[in-house]
């Protein structure tokens, strides 16, 4: 393994935590937290306005474009009006990661959205890092091999 600085260009996003630990990363794409491995998954930007392939997710009251049809990741997400999510999830962009075991994932964090499931075989929650919302996900690929 490698250790990545903030000021590295090939740090991964998150860098320092400023909090003592550092962001280090393998040839996997994986990068460790201390003892949790996470990988990048997406980025999910607030937007009011209407964009391009615009999916529907009426159970979470959002609707989104598909992270997996650019090759960063980048999803835009219009939160609806009654979308029951604190106001830092609804109008500052988040980083999602995969992570192995979410709950363990998630010790030490301030929670933002409780662990839950948007569609079979994910495991999703949000916390707070520096002020800024991340999400974890945890996806069974036994059950999500599209994924």
């Amino acid at each position: 393994q490698r250790r990545l600085s903030r000021c590295s260009p090939d740090a991964r996003p998150g860098g320092a935590d400023g909090g003592g630990r550092r962001i280090t990363a393998d040839a996997s794409q994986w990068a460790h937290d201390g003892d949790r491995a996470v990988k990048y998954n997406h980025i999910g930007i607030p937007t009011t306005d209407r964009f391009a392939g615009e999916i529907d997710l009426p159970h979470l009251k959002v609707t989104v474009s598909d992270h997996a049809n650019n090759p960063f990741g980048i999803q835009w997400q219009r939160y609806w009006a009654d979308a029951p999510y604190p106001e830092l999830v609804k109008t500052v962009p988040h980083v999602a990661f995969e992570v192995a075991e979410l709950e363990a994932a998630l010790e030490g964090y301030k929670i933002l959205i409780p662990p839950n499931s948007p569609s079979p075989g994910v495991l999703v929650a949000m916390i707070e890092v520096k002020g800024a919302p991340v999400e974890l996900m945890q996806i069974d690929r036994s059950i999500r091999k599209d994924l």
